[in-house]
């Protein structure tokens, strides 16, 4: 697949994190925006998804024992995002957690981004089985690699057609030197691969 720089502006928002003594509910008050969930905690990955009530469904209500629960002090980072915007919360260097949104502009607002390029990451899993509300544990390798993708997928896979995928738009900004470098990353959307 060929890598083109194409026009996607975008703006920068900083967000301001308050209480996280409920992760979840933090997260469920920001989910209304966005379709995705993707988080990485100390003991794990959680994947979700927010549902046509617009509530936030997390991977472990449906794969108990593969996926952590959602809880502040083990978060180092969760990204809410959809192809429209992400907002991220990371964990920064003093262990204080920080957000900050990237959204497509409204009209008159200043461009923090202008072009990017947009990438499929496949991701592992090459045995799906089918989960409640519409998400599917995929498994991988002899290591029995596990996780609850927020997605229904069927199908025969190997290592060579492993069937997810990740979308991520890198934005490009120029340096100091006037040479183009990626700036920042984002995610659009998981799903199926479609070319096999």
């Amino acid at each position: 697949m060929k890598r083109e720089i194409r026009s996607h502006p975008a703006v920068v928002v900083p967000v301001t994190v308050e209480d996280m003594s409920d992760l979840q509910a933090w997260l469920q008050s920001q989910a209304r925006d966005f379709k995705w969930l993707l988080a990485h905690a100390d003991d794990g990955v959680i994947w979700g998804k927010v549902d046509d009530n617009g509530q936030l469904v997390t991977s472990d209500s449906v794969a108990l024992g593969v996926s952590p629960p959602l809880r502040s002090d083990t978060l180092q980072q969760a990204r809410l995002f959809s192809e429209n915007a992400e907002l991220l919360l990371w964990r920064d260097g003093d262990n204080q957690l920080r957000s900050r949104l990237i959204r497509k502009p409204l009209d008159g607002e200043t461009l923090t981004f202008t072009d990017a390029i947009d990438e499929p990451q496949m991701l592992w899993g090459t045995d799906p089985q089918p989960l409640d509300n519409g998400f599917t544990l995929m498994s991988d390798g002899a290591q029995g690699m596990r996780h609850a993708v927020p997605l229904v997928v069927s199908g025969t896979f190997d290592e060579q057609t492993r069937p997810l995928r990740l979308w991520v738009r890198h934005y490009v900004g120029e340096d100091a030197n006037g040479f183009a470098r990626i700036v920042a990353s984002r995610l659009l959307k998981v799903g199926v691969n479609q070319e096999g």
